[in-house]
C-alpha cells in the first residue's frame, strides 16, 4: 500500500528542516503509513533570546536547529512579531504564506493530507477553510492533523471559522502545554464538523510515543 503523502506546516520560529528534526519520532512511528513532506514559511522572524526561542518552538535550537526562524503571519505587523493571544484587527503576511502552500501543492503534490503544529496548525485550519470555500482550487486535502492548534485572535481571520469545516480532522494537544494551553486548542474544535481528539499528558510538542500510535493509525486508516 502506497503511503499517504502529508504536507507538514511548522510552528512559529521553526522552519521545514528543524520541524523535520523535531518530528523524527513521528516519522518513525508512522513510516509504513505516511510520507511527511516539510515546507518552510516565507517570512523570516527576528531572532529571539534562546529562552524565548525554546519556549515557542517546542525545544531549543538543537540538531537541525532553528537558526533560520520563520513564521506564517505576524499578529503585530509593525514589530513583525506573533503571539497566539494577541488580538489584532489585521495580520501581516498571510497571503504570501497561502501562496507558498499553493506553490508547494503544485510542484510537490498531490498531498492526501496536511499536518500543522502550533501557529502552523492554526494556519492549517485557515487552509482547510479556503479549500472548502473553493477559493484555492489546487488544494485537495482529504484530512487535517492539527497539533497544538488554536483559532486566530485576529479579526480579519474570523471568516475562516464558520460554518464548521467538513474535512476529517484529528486535534492533538498536551494537557501540560504552557505555550498553547489545551483550552485554546479546544476552542478550535467547534470549527470542525466531527473533530477527533488525541489529548496527551505532555507539553508543547508533537507526541509520538507508542501509546499514541493507535490514535494516529485509527484516524489515518480511513484514507488509505
Amino acid at each position: 500500500m502506497a503511503p499517504l503523502r502529508v504536507l507538514c506546516i511548522h510552528g512559529y520560529r521553526q522552519n521545514g528542516s528543524s520541524f523535520r528534526e523535531k518530528t523524527g519520532a513521528l516519522r518513525k512511528l508512522l513510516k509504513k503509513q505516511v510520507e511527511l513532506v516539510y515546507l518552510s514559511a516565507p517570512h523570516s522572524v527576528q531572532q529571539a533570546s534562546s529562552e524565548a526561542q525554546g519556549k515557542e518552538s517546542g525545544s531549543g535550537p538543537g540538531p537541525g536547529g532553528d537558526e533560520d526562524p520563520r513564521g506564517w503571519w505576524f499578529s503585530d505587523g509593525q514589530a513583525r512579531s506573533f503571539s497566539a493571544q494577541q488580538q489584532c484587527e489585521e495580520s501581516l503576511g498571510l497571503d504570501e504564506s497561502v501562496a507558498a502552500v499553493r506553490e508547494a501543492v503544485k510542484i510537490q503534490g498531490p498531498f492526501h493530507g496536511i499536518l500543522g503544529f502550533s501557529q502552523g496548525a492554526a494556519f492549517v485550519a485557515m487552509l482547510c477553510s479556503l479549500q472548502e470555500q473553493k477559493l484555492e482550487p489546487v488544494f485537495s486535502f482529504n484530512f487535517a492533523i492539527l497539533v497544538a492548534g488554536f483559532p486566530s485572535a485576529c479579526k480579519e481571520h474570523q471568516k475562516f471559522y464558520n460554518p464548521p469545516l467538513q474535512i476529517p480532522s484529528l486535534h492533538v494537544f498536551g494537557l501540560e502545554d504552557r505555550v498553547i494551553p489545551d483550552n485554546m486548542s479546544r476552542e478550535l474544535l467547534p470549527s470542525f464538523r466531527d473533530p477527533q481528539v488525541l489529548a496527551h499528558p505532555g507539553g508543547h510538542f508533537v507526541p509520538a510515543a507508542s501509546a499514541h500510535r493507535q490514535a494516529y493509525q485509527d484516524f489515518l486508516k480511513g484514507f488509505q
